[in-house]
């Protein structure tokens, strides 16, 4: 999402760049010719996944007005795995009502597929955010019978500031919320953001109020175990040199802790990227099908 420009030039903040420079870096919306187009095809291409395949909508996982989910079941029943998606829209935009549009793909090839709503920014803050995902697995592990899927093939999956929340599902002993890290079978991860003290320098900050300590609080870069489930990381070709340069440092923490497979897909964007989960014949789709255990299912 972009931000209001800053004037500039200024006092440089981070690795040389001033306000005006890190809030361009952090407008991912600054690459692509609209916005609003990606956005309206979410919204159209959600609601098509709505009416062309069974769901369960606005199920309840946590107290907040917020934590909600929309749950569509797999064709092969209770042995199915299951993706999580995240949706991004920088902490303070988007929803599951927009978010569905990854689904008929996997659904396609054999999976489960559930959308979460998490509450959002300036009202909600990020380790509150951060607790909601973390919730959100929870219960959908508590009810994996009733649901139909198999509970030890979750797979969590998050764009944009949804990776930044689905890495931070990743670390033990979180902040707020359960403590999941060691039952999610694999994690997604699309053009992420997993260091936030450049960030919290930026305009994405007026909505967040980050101060120095709940940036590295929320960073999970820094904060990685040891040890962590198998894991696809990808960006687009296309995307400002600062979510290249997050990319780059995450996939290289995950190599000594994680099964890695990195995707750049050349031709795609921060915004078109996620169009190719599940797709056959992609990068993306053939990755995130070979660690789901459906490279080969056709259903």
């Amino acid at each position: 999402m972009r931000g209001k420009p800053t004037a500039g030039p200024g006092k440089p903040l981070y690795r040389g760049m001033d306000r005006a420079a890190l809030d361009l870096q952090y407008s991912p919306s600054s690459r692509v010719p609209s916005l609003q187009a990606y956005l309206d095809a979410y919204e159209r291409l959600s609601a098509r996944a709505h009416q062309n395949h069974p769901v369960r909508t606005a199920l309840r996982y946590g107290p907040h007005p917020a934590e909600l989910l929309d749950y569509f079941p797999a064709a092969g029943g209770g042995r199915a795995p299951l993706l999580v998606f995240v949706h991004g829209g920088n902490w303070q935009a988007l929803g599951r009502a927009a978010s569905a549009f990854p689904a008929p793909p996997l659904l396609a090839a054999g999976a489960a597929v559930a959308v979460i709503d998490y509450g959002l920014a300036p009202d909600v803050g990020l380790d509150a955010m951060a607790g909601m995902v973390r919730r959100s697995v929870d219960w959908l592990l508590s009810r994996a019978d009733d649901l139909g899927f198999a509970a030890h093939r979750l797979h969590l999956c998050g764009s944009s500031a949804g990776a930044h929340l689905a890495a931070m599902a990743l670390l033990p002993g979180p902040v707020e919320g359960p403590d999941v890290s060691e039952r999610i079978a694999g994690t997604v991860l699309l053009s992420g953001m997993y260091d936030l003290e450049p960030v919290r320098l930026s305009y994405v900050n007026e909505a967040l109020r980050l101060d120095a300590a709940g940036a590295w609080r929320n960073s999970p870069l820094r904060l990685l175990p040891a040890r962590l489930p198998p894991t696809v990381i990808a960006r687009g070709g296309n995307e400002t040199e600062e979510y290249v340069r997050q990319h780059d440092r995450m996939v290289a923490e995950l190599r000594s802790r994680s099964a890695v497979t990195e995707v750049v897909s050349r031709l795609r964007d921060h915004f078109d990227l996620p169009y190719e989960l599940g797709v056959r014949g992609t990068g993306l789709g053939d990755a995130v099908l070979t660690q789901l255990g459906l490279e080969g299912s056709v259903v």
